[in-house]
């Protein structure tokens, strides 16, 4: 029912367009808080780990300054001992808490992306078959795990980096100041610069993280269709066009890649550039000062390793902002799919829908899927409760667009559609759905066993509910043949199955469920004369006692309905019963003769 894409598209870019990203690093890094489960405790434990470590790494320093200006100019041999024990001690200790540090960051974050992962896909599910229309799978997929997975590293190592590296830049500048506030001055003096180069190569670097994650999708994409679709690529011998198709997408996807490597590689020299500069100042000022005797070669030494402190974070920094952007890339595209809000929602009072018990009605109904060609036009049709309403006409004329409305996969520009009265877009979406089973020639199975698949149409459903209604379904002695049974393995899409065990395993799901309301959708087409008989004696139970909407190109499948409608350019062009129809010599008389030119009348016998 969804919209097809064009499938030698040279792009094929996502629907979904990119919001601004001005100060998204920072939405980022609130939204990722927020998700943390007791985060101001969580905040106040990680802090004090890391004032402890920022104490720890100023103890190092300060022990080689007093060994070098007391120790070894008083030659106090035996305070060596204690020296080295207090710097193994600080060091175990700075291991240990950094240890601790990491564990618990990267098992909160680990949470925090789970909850992520959960509400895009909790979300996804609640968005309308138009978003799936203008969406490809592949690019969907791509940002569900590679863009949530950015988000993963950025939290497990990255954030605890930045956070840390913050503390220690803070705690040592504020500390070196008080010491001695020249040689504090003359060591701070290139990180102007390296703050405003960051900053400027910051938004470069996410725009081309932003490239390389859609380029990604489109090689998702291309993946998905090629993989999806490998007997048709093989049954046409096209496996060269598929390949040069693939290599384009990956050739993209290579580009915007050395694109984000060039800057990254050029944004890391510079930093150390400027570190080396700053490193220069401070041994020339601190060399002229020392031999001025305005300080001791311990404070040089000492401020070379405060200088070591702070050049430190500003050089991961400079590898973590690469993470942190591609992470902010990751996390707009993320956003753009948990902002998108379904056009098709229940009202804030919709009520639940009760039975059908009278009729189906279509009032006025206009719909087109891009809101500008018309599928259906001013339509007008009544479908009774516990009847069976066949829907025919050429391809196009509007028929599986009427179930779709009815279903809410969408709603139509203009006009009502009721059910006993009640509006559908007054009521649930669950009760509505409820409601209705569908059964369509292209039967939707999932990779798991046979009884996976027959108990979702009622997940709580015994084992002899599920065998009852497999029963039902003409399906038990070809499910109880398979060496496992129904707990045999099927493939993905039902592989290992034929078309008509596919068919009489839908409908024994749809069976299951017990719906009110069935819709069949040419279940019978391409099957063999002996499938076709069993899967017809399955159906007439499916819709015994059951408001039944047939979807029919046979027309020697509806002979009995109690409606048929005839459709074309999406209006009503005649409805009655077959004999009916026969006699008005109108379009159903058309389309009967071109599928039986040699007969102009003939009475089929109910199946």
């Amino acid at each position: 029912m969804s919209g097809g894409h064009i499938p030698f598209s040279h792009k094929g870019r996502s629907a979904i367009h990119a919001i601004p990203s001005k100060g998204s690093i920072w939405l980022m890094l609130k939204q990722m808080f927020n998700r943390v489960p007791s985060k101001w405790k969580f905040c106040s434990l990680v802090l004090c780990i890391m004032l402890f470590i920022s104490l720890l790494e100023f103890s190092i320093p300060q022990l080689t300054q007093f060994t070098i200006d007391k120790i070894i100019p008083e030659k106090r041999y035996d305070s060596l001992i204690w020296i080295g024990a207090g710097i193994l001690c600080a060091a175990i200790l700075l291991a240990i808490l950094n240890y601790f540090n990491s564990y618990i960051v990267s098992k909160v974050g680990q949470k925090a992306i789970m909850d992520i992962r959960n509400s895009m896909y909790e979300h996804i599910q609640t968005l309308d078959m138009k978003f799936f229309d203008k969406n490809r799978t592949g690019d969907l997929m791509s940002r569900l795990t590679n863009d949530v997975n950015l988000l993963q590293q950025l939290i497990s190592s990255s954030m605890l980096q930045v956070l840390t590296d913050t503390v220690t830049f803070i705690a040592v500048a504020v500390y070196m100041l008080f010491i001695n506030w020249k040689l504090t001055i003359v060591l701070l003096i290139t990180f102007p610069f390296m703050f405003y180069i960051t900053r400027a190569f910051g938004k470069r670097i996410r725009m081309s993280f932003r490239s390389v994650q859609s380029s990604a999708g489109d090689v998702s994409n291309q993946l998905q269709d090629s993989i999806s679709g490998m007997r048709l690529i093989q049954s046409f011998t096209n496996e060269e066009f598929e390949s040069r198709r693939f290599a384009e997408r990956n050739q993209e996807n290579m580009t915007a890649n050395l694109k984000s490597v060039r800057l990254r590689s050029m944004f890391g020299p510079i930093i150390d550039l400027l570190n080396n500069i700053g490193l220069v100042a401070v041994i020339v000022f601190g060399a002229w000062q020392v031999m001025e005797g305005e300080f001791t070669i311990g404070l040089i030494v000492a401020f070379l390793a405060y200088l070591r402190l702070l050049q430190s974070p500003v050089r991961n920094f400079s590898r973590v902002i690469s993470i942190v952007q591609q992470s902010a890339a990751a996390f707009e595209r993320i956003t753009e799919i948990l902002e998108t809000q379904p056009e098709i929602s229940d009202k804030g009072n919709a009520i639940e829908l009760p039975a059908i018990k009278k009729k189906i009605e279509f009032k006025s109904v206009d719909f087109a899927y891009d809101g500008t060609v018309p599928v259906l036009g001013n339509l007008n049709l009544t479908m009774k409760a516990g009847q069976v309403t066949a829907l025919v006409g050429s391809s196009g004329a509007g028929k599986s667009t009427i179930t779709s409305l009815l279903i809410r996969f969408y709603d139509p520009q203009n006009g009502t559609i009721k059910m006993d009265g009640h509006n559908i877009k007054d009521v649930s979406l669950k009760s509505l759905r409820g409601q209705m089973g569908i059964v369509s020639q292209d039967i939707i199975l999932f990779n798991g066993s046979i009884r996976d698949n027959i108990v979702y149409g009622k997940l709580n459903a015994t084992d002899d509910e599920i065998i009852e209604s497999a029963k039902a379904a003409n399906a038990h002695d070809f499910i109880s043949a398979f060496p496992d049974g129904y707990d045999s393995q099927i493939g993905e899409r039902g592989v290992k199955l034929s078309g008509g065990q596919k068919q009489r395993i839908a409908i024994a799901r749809a069976l299951l469920k017990n719906p009110q309301i069935i819709i069949l959708d040419e279940a019978t087409a391409a099957l063999d004369t002996e499938s076709e008989h069993l899967i017809q004696q399955a159906l007439s139970r499916l819709m015994k006692k059951r408001t039944s909407i047939v979807i029919a190109h046979r027309l020697s499948t509806i002979h009995d309905a109690d409606q048929i409608i005839v459709l074309e350019k999406g209006q009503v062009l005649e409805k009655g019963t077959h004999d009916q129809l026969m006699q008005n010599n109108g379009r159903y008389k058309q389309l009967h003769d071109l599928q039986f030119p040699q007969v102009s009348d003939i009475k089929y016998l109910a199946t």
